[in-house]
């Protein structure tokens, strides 16, 4: 799943590309790709028509795109491999194109929504006084907000006694991090991925806060990390952190801090990449 940096790069594309047209027509070429929008895919071309879109936005790993004069949002879920695309209009259709959005302006260019799998969609959804579709209001803000309480992240991790990279992976604590970003920002703090939230004081909590921030930046100024080419910018490019991951992926590498061999655990249906030696277990403590 596309985590905060992939989000964040299609977030600046279509900030870039789309926002302040105005929709001419919405052509919804698979019922799949609006079922979250209840009303069916007539209905959500009809809503759009007409009305111009507004400024992209992100919170974690959502993304929306505001309609203006409207009180509503469009939400896009990228799923396993949704694609936001903005495509000459004379460009051949994708083979997994599910939407798209003409706009009544003469810049050539239209918005496709490509998604090989159909996990994904669009949908719209009301606004809540904050701006937010109203299906994502409990999402917690994500370390690279500006608002974002480290103080209060802090307190709230403590309470949650639970694991460090379940509650990294809590959208409710702290929103953007997936399993990707977690593996690396907890190998980078040198902390295994089962390490109690009870045990962390107000320094390590900032350490790795500080951390989860400087690989999400780093992967950011390289367009994110793509697989076998999702999760690609509104042109279509791949970003190439996967070139730079310390841990995730990295089984029987040696580790690029000692020298041990990385390895991966089950984990919650995913895996947990780390290393034994500079991410050492906790030791479960006699009762």
């Amino acid at each position: 799943m596309p985590e905060l940096p992939e989000v964040e790069v299609v977030r600046r594309g279509l900030e870039r590309w789309v926002a302040h047209r105005v929709v001419a027509d919405v052509e919804v070429l698979h019922p799949r790709a609006v079922r979250r929008h209840l009303a069916g895919g007539d209905d959500f071309g009809l809503r759009l028509k007409g009305h111009r879109v507004g400024t992209a936005m992100r919170r974690g790993k959502y993304l929306w795109l505001p309609v203006e004069d409207s009180g509503t949002s469009i939400l896009a879920h990228l799923g396993m491999s949704g694609q936001l695309l903005v495509q000459p209009q004379e460009a051949p259709d994708e083979k997994h194109l599910r939407i798209r959005v003409r706009f009544a302006d003469a810049l050539g260019t239209e918005l496709r929504f490509v998604d090989q799998r159909t996990f994904g969609g669009l949908s719209l959804h009301a606004n809540t006084p904050d701006g937010l579709p109203d299906v994502i209001a409990h999402i917690a803000r994500d370390p690279l907000d500006e608002e974002f309480d480290d103080a209060a992240f802090h307190t709230a991790l403590r309470r949650r006694r639970t694991t460090i990279k379940r509650a990294l992976l809590d959208q409710s604590l702290i929103s953007g991090v997936g399993n990707i970003y977690a593996d690396e920002a907890l190998w980078r703090a040198k902390l295994h991925y089962e390490r109690p939230t009870a045990t962390f004081t107000r320094p390590r909590t900032a350490q790795l806060l500080g951390h989860v921030r400087d690989v999400m930046n780093a992967a950011l100024a390289v367009g994110g990390t793509s697989f076998d080419s999702l999760y690609v910018n509104v042109n279509g490019e791949s970003g190439y952190f996967e070139r730079s991951l310390d841990a995730y992926g990295r089984e029987d590498e040696p580790c690029r801090r000692c020298g041990t061999a990385m390895r991966r655990r089950p984990w919650m249906n995913r895996s947990s990449y780390f290393c034994p030696r500079c991410q050492r277990p906790p030791v479960a403590r006699l009762s």
